[in-house]
């Protein structure tokens, strides 16, 4: 496994695996024995990363969410897992009621914030969050009090790390300053939909709509650029298998002749270290010159193996020189 650092701060970083595990069907999806199994591997393999939310996976059972948590808490416990696993979850986006999905989330005012997080900490039988982020954005909330409110839950120690998901990187900026301007911890951590691939963002897409960035984009990653410290995690970095699986295919946003040109450098990449286009994207990602975590899902150890195997793919200068040119 390889490490880096998320946190800006000496106060609060801390060194994490450079794959980050995403633990969104777990519970759901995916059932407990299959779960536990993927959980353990990682771990074994060094993984000290894990990714989840408040509201995963409501879509699967018509709920509110808290599945996916709940059994990263069962498994913690059963483990005796500790403080050397990161787990990151995220708040704002729980449906208000059973199977509301996102079109009536709960939102980021400071009551829902405090709550959210305690029933987070209750459903992963922790004392402190690790990494809490914003889900996505509440614009009816003044966002002085949503900066407030995560502020204190810092201050109180119940949570280390904070972070944005999903929001307008103006909005980022705007929230940090408020942080800043108040003596108050601000975010640290994004997190946006990121892949070797790149999605026109110029087109009404399902990832930049209802007042949400859901991709990063060029203006995202200059703003990591001029941010040392500010670490991306990078969700769907696999887009959902459409590297590897015939049945899978690319989404509309990715119709554009760059597609082409980068999927032939890729594929030329992958037949040349013999690795697969998966492992290739991974290696990229992980030895990109911003801090960039890809964020993945598994739901059999296998799956999870594959992407290991990314982990530990170097890929040579001239390699990467060849997957940067490709335009």
């Amino acid at each position: 496994m390889k490490y880096r650092t998320i946190g800006a701060s000496p106060e609060t970083r801390r060194e994490v695996s450079a794959l980050c595990l995403g633990a969104m069907t777990f519970g759901t999806m995916v059932d407990e024995a299959t779960s536990f199994a993927v959980l353990d591997r990682f771990v074994e393999s060094g993984g000290t990363f894990i990714d989840t939310a408040d509201n995963y996976a409501w879509w699967a059972e018509g709920t509110q969410g808290g599945e996916s948590e709940q059994l990263l808490g069962r498994w913690r416990k059963s483990r005796g897992i500790g403080d050397e696993v990161v787990i990151a979850t995220k708040i704002g986006a729980r449906p208000r009621v059973p199977g509301g999905g996102f079109s009536d989330p709960d939102g980021l005012s400071a009551k829902t914030i405090r709550e959210s997080a305690d029933r987070s900490r209750e459903n992963l039988g922790v004392d402190r969050l690790d990494l809490l982020y914003a889900h996505i954005e509440d614009t009816a909330t003044p966002l002085e009090e949503t900066v407030a409110a995560f502020g204190e839950l810092v201050s109180e120690g119940t949570v280390g790390l904070l972070g944005a998901s999903n929001h307008w990187t103006w909005r980022v900026e705007r929230a940090r300053n408020l942080a800043a301007a108040a003596g108050i911890p601000g975010y640290e951590v994004l997190q946006y939909h990121h892949s070797y691939l790149r999605p026109r963002t110029d087109l009404p897409s399902r990832r930049a709509k209802d007042g949400n960035q859901g991709v990063a984009s060029g203006e995202v990653l200059s703003y990591l650029r001029d941010q040392p410290g500010t670490a991306l995690v990078a969700y769907s970095a696999l887009l959902g298998g459409a590297y590897v699986r015939e049945d899978r295919h690319l989404d509309p946003d990715f119709a554009h002749p760059g597609t082409d040109a980068r999927l032939t450098a890729l594929r030329t990449v992958a037949t040349e270290t013999g690795a697969s286009a998966n492992q290739v994207v991974l290696s990229w990602m992980i030895g990109h010159e911003l801090p960039m975590f890809p964020l993945v899902g598994a739901s059999s150890v296998a799956q999870l193996e594959d992407s290991l195997a990314g982990v530990a793919l170097e890929l040579s200068p001239a390699h990467r020189a060849r997957l940067n040119a490709a335009r």
